[in-house]
């Protein structure tokens, strides 16, 4: 539940910043169980912002406090948590870290400057934090790595290091050394490459610092120099390589100074052991985040146009500029209503405001365009669900309102005089359909309106109502994520259920045939009547429909042939076999009777949908199902068990090919039957360990197997 407070804390109102310089905006990355979330705890308590970390009540923490989070025990949405350090106010973005989420890690991606990558000291790495890492890097985000959870069993921080640098590449190096404790496993300090001193949180915090002894001694030098000469790689001083190399001693300002310039610019990556528990490195990684992460003055903006598209000048990072901010996340709490968490980009954003909300460019999800004027009431710091009122936003800042009648996750907010468009950031495709129903009629009120509050706060969903099968789907990331969507659904008082997908068939003549259809009826006064003979042949896919009038003498009247070709429309529309739409068929009207009194339009309507129908039992009818032209992205070590799987799912595979974009990945393109591709997004993780992802359009549709087919008019027949 969210929460407002007027108390002057740590992240409330007396820290309200108006440089846009004292704010530095980090986004925390890494797989589920990395220890993301508890690092955050353990920051914020390290700075007095909360009273102590993993301060846990009914399972819950300031970063996962959504209840979906606490039933599935991992982080499910993105979470901001600001602290103090120095004068400096860090805005930790706290991102999920399992796959399904991925549109909450790109949602903290935007709206920060920097990215902390946290690894276990115990759990290795996967192929999804990499494939984010070449990610950051393609677009020069700066980075950081923590080593954390260096109190588990199995940890090795110096293995873990040797990791990141062979897995991240170049520049990744450590800043400081483990220094083990007296049973030679604990993790009780750190020794300072740069400095020559350690570290000692034996006591706690702050560190105990002091001179090393003569084995701390012989460490540091051994791994000193590799660090130094990294350093002095990447500074902006050519000379200092020549100075270094001729044997004179680098001062600790000077390099410490080039490293955090290094830093910033995204060309160096610190990596710093950590420890939630025992408090150790957690300054340390402090001093990273607010000295040598950049603050927003030194990012790139996104691109910004008029309502219209029309083209506007390069966005600055100044709080007097024109207002400019963007809705990163957009949650509904039952007791404050519609929370916006936004990064403001330029301007300042006060109270009172007239504000401007656009949204573009996501009518295909279920976000229509949408322009309105709102008036800004209060604006606050969130620290998890707890809101802490501010007098203002400045450019490079974060901060949340509340009660938005139109803002959603992506939309933009500008000044009511001058309205603008920040260029959307791109949003993962959910490929998982999941099809529901109200258990009742009573729940069909409550279902639309927590689903329009879904749908307003995650991209990532799509929800769509299948006019063919008469379903509504909810298409999501993947398995988790449908989970989190059900649960919402249900807390907001839905009772529903779910069904098998169905998939929009087609039915088509596979051979000509003739059809007799003959309507006459008499009970008094004008009867029914009506007599067409037509000729039905199949045509080539994706030709459509097409009706030929072939009558000669005036056996059917001139005004009834449209009534005829009405009538078979009708019958197209509803099947012939199995209630699927009829597609791809030539019929030519050829002979008919009429009756002066008794005919009509509706008797010819009728006459026409049963020569159809009669044709259709000798025509050889068949199903044709949808098939999918698929683009799946896989590392190279993947293709193979790809293409075997896709075989199994009677793919046609079109070809293989280097990612452009990627190296070490492969793009597959293939044609897949839709119905081969329902769960899909969930099986093609697993082949790939989370690394692969697919993009799917429709192609066309082709003949299904007979095994297929009469069971698909079992399952699907209405």
């Amino acid at each position: 539940m969210a929460q407002k407070s007027h108390e002057k804390g740590p992240a409330g109102g007396a820290s309200a910043v108006t440089e846009p310089d004292r704010v530095r905006n980090v986004v925390l990355v890494g797989h589920s169980g990395a220890g993301k979330t508890t690092l955050v705890e353990a920051l914020l308590a390290a700075t007095g912002t909360i009273g102590r970390a993993g301060s846990v009540v009914d399972g819950t923490t300031v970063s996962d406090h959504d209840p979906a989070a606490v039933r599935q025990q991992r982080s499910v949405s993105l979470s901001c948590a600001p602290l103090l350090h120095n004068g400096i106010k860090v805005n930790l973005l706290d991102t999920p870290g399992y796959a399904d989420f991925v549109g909450e890690l790109r949602a903290g991606l935007r709206a920060a400057d920097a990215a902390l990558f946290v690894v276990s000291a115990a759990g290795g790495m996967d192929a999804a934090t990499v494939a984010l890492w070449e990610e950051c890097a393609a677009v020069d985000m700066p980075r950081a790595v923590a080593v954390a959870r260096l109190d588990q069993p199995r940890a090795d921080v110096d293995e873990t290091v040797a990791l990141c640098q062979r897995l991240f590449g170049d520049n990744v190096m450590p800043l400081y050394l483990p220094m083990l404790g007296d049973d030679g496993v604990s993790t009780e300090g750190l020794l300072g490459l740069i400095t020559r001193r350690v570290f000692d949180y034996s006591a706690g915090l702050p560190a105990d610092v002091r001179d090393p002894d003569p084995e701390h001694q012989r460490a540091i030098d051994e791994s000193r120099d590799e660090l130094i000469e990294g350093i002095i790689a990447e500074s902006e001083d050519e000379t200092l390589m020549d100075r270094y190399l001729d044997g004179e001693e680098i001062s600790d300002e000077v390099l410490i100074e080039d490293l955090e310039k290094a830093v910033a610019r995204g060309h160096f990556y610190p990596v710093v052991p950590v420890c939630a528990e025992t408090g150790v490195g957690l300054d340390a990684l402090l001093e990273v985040l607010t000295a040598a992460f950049p603050s927003p003055l030194e990012h790139e903006l996104p691109a910004v146009t008029g309502v219209d598209g029309s083209p506007r000048p390069p966005l600055t990072c100044d709080p007097d500029g024109p207002l400019v901010a963007e809705v990163v996340k957009t949650t509904v709490d039952r007791h404050v209503g519609r929370v916006s968490l936004v990064r403001v980009f330029s301007g300042t954003l006060r109270p009172d405001l007239t504000m401007h909300v656009s949204g573009h460019g996501m009518a295909e999800r279920g976000h229509p365009d949408h322009d309105a004027d709102e008036r800004v009431g209060h604006i606050y710091t969130p620290l998890g669900a707890t809101l802490h009122e501010v007098p203002l936003c400045v450019a490079g800042d974060l901060c949340a309102i509340t009660k938005s009648g139109s803002a959603e996750t992506g939309d933009t907010i500008s000044a009511k005089d001058n309205p603008l468009l920040i260029a959307p950031w791109e949003m993962p495709e959910p490929l998982l359909p999941v099809a529901i129903v109200a258990h009742s009629r009573a729940d069909e009120d409550a279902l639309a309106r927590n689903l329009a509050r879904l749908v307003a706060g995650d991209p990532t969903l799509r929800l769509e109502r299948n006019p063919e099968t008469h379903q509504l789907v909810l298409w999501c990331m993947g398995e988790a994520h449908a989970d989190v969507v059900l649960d919402r659904l249900r807390a907001g008082g839905v009772d529903l259920d779910t069904e098998p997908v169905k998939v929009s068939l087609r039915e088509t003549l596979t051979a000509p045939a003739n059809g007799h259809g003959r309507h006459v009826k008499q009970s008094g006064g004008h009867g029914q009547y009506a007599v067409c003979d037509i000729e039905v042949e199949p045509l080539p896919r994706g030709s459509g429909f097409e009706f030929v009038d072939r009558v000669v003498g005036g056996a059917v009247p001139h005004n009834y042939i449209p009534s005829v070709e009405k009538g078979v429309r009708a019958q197209l529309d509803r099947g012939l076999v199995a209630g699927h739409p009829v597609v791809d068929l030539r019929v030519t009207l050829v002979d008919g009777k009429a009756h002066s009194v008794d005919s009509s339009d509706a008797a010819f309507q009728t006459a026409g949908a049963l020569a159809l129908r009669d044709a259709a039992e000798r025509g050889q009818p068949t199903l044709l199902e949808p098939i999918d032209e698929v683009t799946i992205r896989v590392p190279d070590s993947a293709v193979g068990a790809v293409l075997s799987d896709l075989s199994s799912r009677r793919g046609r595979v079109l070809g293989t090919e280097p990612d452009p974009e990627v190296e070490g990945r492969s793009l597959v393109r293939a044609e897949v039957p839709a119905l081969e591709l329902l769960r899909y997004a969930v099986e093609l993780r697993s082949l790939t360990a989370g690394t692969g992802t697919f993009r799917r359009h429709f192609a066309r549709h082709d003949p299904m197997p007979t095994h297929l087919a009469d069971q698909a008019r079992k399952e699907q027949t209405p």
